[in-house]
């Protein structure tokens, strides 16, 4: 099993870091959370172009996937930037769809070129006021909801909306499998285990220019230890990471979710205890990528979920 990236992809997550750095994404993060999603859907039109949501709609409805490993170097990327929006469950919504023909083939297109964003609910749907699309999972059936309620609850993440799908509709399905959240749980694990990369590079920037006693903070021993297990943390979520995209199987990427959001959280812990005060502050960016690791642990199964999944897909040998 192949678990190094190649060119192409390394290349493509490249060109997805520096768009994203371009956009001054801390700025779009605060318009979504204020309400204004003007600037998040004209970078919602870049990422398209650039590809990223053609990855989870097949060539039948004008994507080029479904795609998992690309899909899963995009959203390492945009967890990097922290890129707000309802981005995990665009791709659930793509894979639900694809089994529907009728629905298939009016919204998918419309996914793949960034023209509507969707949103995918049980009780609550992130970003429903923002969605064009609103799916809703309710026992084993899939619905197309005719929209969300008018009030909305913030999360921990003032960047994620959850607002609750009106009932009613139309059925689209009445048998949808529980592993049918899969690539939800594996561009969440992509996109925590990109939080935790970028909390763990600003740390490190914030240690080497911070001075205590007359020498820089991350000149000390106990600061580097905890730095150095939040990097071993990220860097072992990453095999699993794409070895879970490569195999798509339900208790790899289970496990794959735990691994990264668990690392990713860790370091967020790291990156607060050591910025200090100022990292309590909602003003600084570093806060707009803690919340979020604190958001996506339990986004689409929590650690316990995960792990019963995990502990249900190994099988002793026959």
């Amino acid at each position: 099993m192949r678990l190094l990236l190649t060119d192409e992809q390394r290349a493509f997550a490249r060109s997805l870091d520096a768009l994203l750095t371009a956009a001054d994404t801390p700025s779009v993060i605060r318009s979504w959370s204020a309400g204004d999603h003007t600037a998040g859907r004209a970078l919602w039109s870049r990422l398209a172009e650039a590809g990223v949501f053609a990855l989870a709609v097949p060539e039948a409805y004008e994507g080029v996937g479904p795609l998992p490993v690309e899909l899963a170097v995009a959203f390492v990327e945009l967890g990097r930037h922290a890129v707000p929006g309802p981005l995990v469950e665009t791709v659930l919504a793509a894979a639900l769809l694809a089994g529907v023909p009728e629905q298939a083939e009016r919204l998918l297109p419309r996914l793949a070129a960034g023209t509507a964003l969707a949103t995918v609910g049980t009780r609550y749907a992130l970003d429903g006021d923002a969605a064009d699309v609103v799916l809703t999972l309710r026992d084993g059936e899939l619905w197309l909801s005719p929209g969300c309620g008018p009030d909305a609850r913030r999360s921990l993440d003032t960047a994620r909306r959850l607002a609750t799908p009106l009932v009613g509709g139309e059925l689209l399905s009445t048998d949808v499998p529980p592993d049918a959240v899969v690539p939800a749980r594996l561009a969440t694990a992509a996109q925590a285990l990109g939080v935790g990369l970028a909390l763990l590079d600003r740390t490190v920037a914030y240690v080497g220019q911070r001075v205590q006693f007359g020498v820089p903070v991350g000149s000390f021993q106990a600061v580097k230890h905890r730095l150095a297990d939040a990097k071993i943390a990220l860097e072992f979520a990453r095999p699993l990471l794409f070895g879970a995209a490569l195999s798509m199987n339900p208790a790899d990427v289970a496990a794959a979710k735990v691994a990264a959001c668990e690392a990713a959280y860790t370091t967020a812990r790291t990156a607060l205890q050591l910025h200090g005060a100022i990292g309590y502050t909602a003003e600084y960016d570093l806060s707009l990528w803690l919340t979020k690791a604190r958001a996506l642990r339990t986004a689409w199964g929590d650690p316990a979920e995960c792990r019963a999944v995990v502990l249900s897909g190994a099988r002793p040998p026959s």
